[in-house]
């Protein structure tokens, strides 16, 4: 979902269906946080028209990030809104409703441990709420830096088996919190050397894993773009090798049907010669996955 304010829903939900492709993860706006039920309604109808299914919604600009702010009244937002995300993901039917969890300030790293308690606490309560809501799951994806946890191995294990615990201990009234993968997400420090590369990463997340994002990047994890030629050339994502881990590792998901989103920036926002080259990026990625994935 990457039209970003370049192109209307029915003009990305015409293009999904023209490239048969049928699933959606919704990417967010500012916007969602404030707009009322009936325009979700709205969406949902717009989108089965077009014969897609919005199975997932997932935050677009990191705005639920406020957990990881040592200020309580910007926790609260961030709590609020994600409430309302977990309403809105049941709105429109989706079964996944997350976000990347926050970053800590860089000038207050040493409050890492205190924000990441923090966030896992309100998350146990939002488990809660989205199974009264009637979510499937909510997820949670690791990312490429160290003040954005989960990002270590250490880290993934700590976030998951605090969650799947709190849901273990409570089947009945909470849903399970998964993690959304990304292929393209490797942890390199400040010299850019690798700690951990992406297929580590990826393949450490599995166990916890519900949905990922299709996603190239370059060899120090520093930009991310999609799968067209040129971006094949310069970036280190095999999609080959992908489906490889996919193959090995089959069984060891938690879930029974795993679902990848293409997810890119696309094209430079905001140009006359640069939102129009959307779609063709969109449909050269989604080409180029298909020479590797022809089920899809």
């Amino acid at each position: 979902d990457s039209i970003e304010y370049r192109y209307s829903y029915r003009w990305l939900f015409e293009l999904m269906n023209r490239l048969e492709i049928s699933r959606l993860q919704l990417g967010s706006s500012f916007e969602f946080f404030h707009l009322p039920d009936s325009y979700f309604v709205d969406l949902r109808a717009e989108a089965l028209s077009h014969g897609i299914i919005i199975t997932s919604c997932f935050t677009a600009h990191r705005e639920l990030g406020g957990f990881f702010i040592n200020d309580e009244r910007v926790v609260a937002v961030a709590r609020a809104c994600y409430e309302r995300w977990i309403a809105i993901g049941a709105l429109l039917g989706a079964n996944y409703v997350g976000s990347n969890p926050g970053a800590v300030l860089r000038d207050e790293l040493e409050s890492k441990d205190a924000c990441s308690a923090r966030f896992l606490s309100h998350l146990n309560e939002l488990q809660s709420i989205a199974h009264s809501a009637g979510v499937t799951a909510l997820c949670m994806e690791p990312m490429s830096c160290v003040a954005e946890p989960p990002s270590t191995l250490d880290e993934i294990t700590h976030y998951a088996t605090a969650t799947s615990g709190f849901h273990r201990d409570h089947p009945d009234s909470t849903v399970p919190a998964y993690f959304c993968g990304d292929i393209s997400h490797g942890l390199a420090d400040r010299d850019a050397s690798i700690v951990t590369d992406h297929w580590t990463l990826f393949e450490h997340e599995i166990p916890w894993m519900a949905e990922f994002h299709f996603k190239n990047t370059d060899a120090r994890y520093g930009s991310t773009f999609g799968f067209a030629s040129a971006d094949r050339d310069r970036g280190i994502i095999d999609l080959v090798e992908l489906r490889e881990i996919l193959a090995r590792r089959s069984s060891d998901f938690p879930v029974d049907e795993l679902v990848g989103y293409l997810e890119l920036p696309g094209p430079k926002l905001g140009r006359d010669y640069s939102d129009m080259l959307l779609a063709g990026e969109i449909e050269a990625s989604v080409r180029a996955i298909r020479e590797v994935f022809p089920e899809v």
